[in-house]
């Protein structure tokens, strides 16, 4: 498993300093395309991605982020966009915090 970071290219920069192989800088209007490619790639286990980023996405791509069981997709910046009770319990489909 592996962790995916997508955005722009001093976002992604950290991440490549630290090892991770799939830092992948993006524009805002490939961004989309990219977000996709890694969510369809099977290696990845987790998406970083910028929460600014995250809310300039189309609706259908913030609710398919919201959805989808695999990778799970953690917003980090300014503003977490949501909690981890609540990416956890998406991620393994139980609440752990009950």
């Amino acid at each position: 498993m592996e962790i995916a970071a997508v955005g722009r290219d001093d976002f992604v920069q950290g991440f490549k300093l630290v090892g991770v192989r799939k830092a992948i800088p993006a524009t805002r209007e490939d961004l989309e395309k990219k977000i996709g490619a890694v969510l369809d790639d099977a290696d990845v286990g987790i998406l970083v991605l910028d929460t600014a980023d995250m809310k300039s996405l189309s609706n259908t791509m913030r609710r398919r982020l919201e959805t989808v069981a695999r990778p799970v997709v953690i917003g980090v910046g300014a503003k977490e966009d949501e909690d981890l009770r609540t990416k956890v319990k998406r991620a393994i489909g139980v609440d752990l915090f009950k």
